[in-house]
């Protein structure tokens, strides 16, 4: 009987919570050159006084193009909201939008990192505008994450490699600040100086990567040190490091992995948060899906590739 009990009392928590509102608000963060920059904060509309862990989330789009607040994300935001995680998706600019045709490898690389380097900047900007607000939100300050898809995935590993180097970037953060936990759908990190390593453990990750992608590196796609360097790359040198992660690999999946998780798996990413950001699990998570009847695809492909795949048509 009170295994029976039990069950109907935490189906009914369970429903309550889901009939309880979201609700979203925006805000102004900041303004670059012009160009204001909001955010939407989704949080359950509730009365509770405990702080909650927060997640600052970065849309999709190459650079190029991508929104906020596109319907796509909102079944994710509102899923996090009803877990008691606050989430906040952020505009950042779009480094690559509206530029002429890139023209010979040095530009297309200069291009390439001024447009993540400010992505990262407005994030780090962000961070500062939701840990400012923290108390007023109802936001735990130690408790606060990144996740993104496929350009945010990369602002976001790219936001914590540097705050772990200590990359002068991050100097705008709050003294001592650590981000809590990354979840990163289809993400990589971006080098110019070879194999990127971590000076310093860094947060917790989830990272979800297809090994057909040919958007966005599942190992690495680089030349002469220069490049792109994905979840495989990054859960060795989390191995060497022993930081703890949880590297969910799809086999011959492409780059919808850079979506699909979000409603997929979105329960594995809750559990992640609660076991490895709240609770502090350290451990080291491989869950490998292998495909048996499906479609079997390239897993290998140059850095040519890869620019094909993301800009041959945005640069004709």
């Amino acid at each position: 009987m009170r295994k029976i009990a039990l069950l109907i009392f935490t189906v009914l928590l369970t429903t309550l919570s889901y009939a309880q509102e979201v609700v979203c608000d925006t805000y102004h963060y900041a303004t670059h050159h012009g160009e204001r920059l909001l955010l939407d904060r989704y949080m359950l509309c509730d009365e509770s006084d405990e702080p909650r862990p927060c997640m600052i989330f970065a849309f999709g789009g190459g650079f190029v193009q991508g929104s906020r607040d596109v319907d796509y994300y909102k079944i994710y935001f509102e899923h996090l909201a009803r877990e008691g995680i606050v989430v906040v998706s952020i505009d950042y600019r779009l480094g690559l939008r509206n530029i002429p045709k890139i023209e010979g490898a040095k530009a297309m690389i200069c291009v390439f990192d001024n447009a993540i380097t400010i992505a990262v900047e407005d994030m780090y900007c962000a961070t500062n505008f939701v840990y400012a607000n923290a108390e007023a939100w109802g936001i735990d300050r130690t408790k606060i994450m990144l996740s993104g898809s496929s350009a945010g995935a990369i602002t976001a590993l790219q936001a914590e490699w540097l705050r772990a180097n200590g990359s002068p970037l991050a100097e705008v953060l709050p003294e001592g600040f650590r981000y809590a936990g990354i979840v990163s759908c289809a993400g990589a990190i971006f080098s110019l100086n070879g194999r990127p390593k971590f000076a310093t453990p860094p947060a917790p990750m989830l990272l979800f990567h297809g090994t057909s992608d040919s958007n966005v590196p599942y190992d690495h796609g680089s030349l002469f040190g220069i490049g792109f360097y994905g979840s495989a790359y990054i859960t060795r040198q989390l191995d060497k490091i022993k930081s703890p992660y949880w590297f969910y690999s799809v086999e011959y999946a492409d780059h919808r992995i850079a979506g699909t998780p979000l409603f997929e798996q979105c329960d594995i990413i809750v559990q992640f948060i609660k076991e490895f950001v709240i609770a502090g699990k350290r451990e080291s998570i491989l869950t490998t899906v292998k495909t048996i009847d499906g479609e079997r695809r390239r897993t290998r492909f140059s850095p040519m590739d890869y620019i094909k795949a993301n800009y041959q048509r945005k640069n004709r």
